[in-house]
């Protein structure tokens, strides 16, 4: 493996750079695809580690130029619009990044001499509306999506199915449920949660805390455990196949906004607001990960109360 070449679209995102960081550490030529106005922040401090290279997935001729340079012997592939809220406001823009950049990227791998192992980094909304009597959620559930970017995740992930089976590409599929720590962008619910107390423990804001809808239920990960997951699934899973990722524990949002309120002595007003609320959301997101473990021997092994205090460190750090 040492030495081995792996490119990771959308490099500087959260997960990307975590995911580069671990490969790093194993001895990995890392490469990554970033857009000209692409934040760096993520990466910077393992940015001459790296090969960097502008692309726009939804530009065929620079994906194949990607390919052809970089010549890959892994792919994991992350670049998406992958906030939900914004999906709402923005659908079109969220269904041409999403399914046309993947189409992009799996007909310049088609039409070039690399012949990766390639992941593409699915998403638990696929699942959508989710009844009582169909959780846990495996994944023969039926996919019902809720948002524009549900839909284009759905896309996603069955290209990466319809490519395997017509041409041969060795491609493994998986939703992670979940997934938080440090570097979390602001707009994800425990991240924006984490930011809101820094400031307000700065003096930065009055002491309220801004909220959407608490009651909702999701299967957390960290984003260290998702990075080690990823590597694994190219590795030992079968090409062709989709793989749940996650904890099989579901929380409240309640219950994680209470837990990052534990780890601070200021006192703060809890309040909805409307604009934090969608249009339709999925109630509970538990998930069964039998399947992914039984393949790879995965454990998630950062307790869920580090991954806040490190998520709350990282943000007290920035404001």
């Amino acid at each position: 493996m040492q030495g081995e070449r792996v490119l990771i679209t959308g490099i500087s995102g959260f997960v990307g750079s975590h995911l580069a960081e671990f490969l790093l550490e194993r001895g990995m030529e890392v490469y990554g695809t970033i857009r000209w106005r692409s934040k760096l922040d993520n990466i910077k401090h393992i940015q001459d580690k790296i090969g960097l290279i502008e692309t726009d997935i939804k530009d065929a001729y620079s994906m194949q130029k990607t390919i052809d340079n970089v010549e890959p012997d892994y792919i994991f592939h992350l670049a998406a619009q992958s906030f939900v809220p914004t999906s709402w406001k923005a659908p079109s823009e969220t269904v041409v990044t999403n399914i046309i950049g993947t189409l992009n990227l799996f007909e310049a791998i088609r039409n070039s001499n690399s012949d990766p192992r390639i992941q593409v980094a699915g998403s638990s909304e696929e699942y959508g509306m989710v009844f009582p009597d169909e959780l846990p959620i495996k994944e023969t559930n039926p996919l019902r999506p809720l948002s524009p970017y549900a839909v284009s995740k759905v896309a996603t992930d069955l290209l990466g199915y319809q490519y395997h089976q017509s041409y041969g590409l060795k491609i493994v599929r998986t939703r992670a449920f979940n997934h938080t720590g440090p570097r979390r962008g602001e707009p994800f619910v425990s991240s924006n949660f984490a930011k809101q107390i820094a400031e307000i423990e700065r003096g930065l804001k009055p002491p309220v805390i801004h909220v959407g809808n608490l009651n909702a239920q999701r299967d957390f990960t960290d984003v260290r455990d998702i990075a080690n997951a990823y590597w694994l699934s190219v590795q030992k899973c079968e090409f062709g196949e989709v793989y749940n990722i996650c904890t099989g524990v579901a929380r409240n949002i309640r219950s994680v906004l209470d837990l990052l309120l534990d780890m601070t002595d200021v006192k703060m007003e809890v309040k909805q607001d409307p604009e934090r609320m969608r249009p339709s959301d999925v109630e509970i997101l538990l998930c069964d990960c039998s399947k992914f473990r039984q393949r790879t021997g995965w454990e998630p092994k950062i307790a869920f109360e580090d991954t806040m205090k490190d998520l709350l460190d990282y943000w007290r750090g920035l404001v």
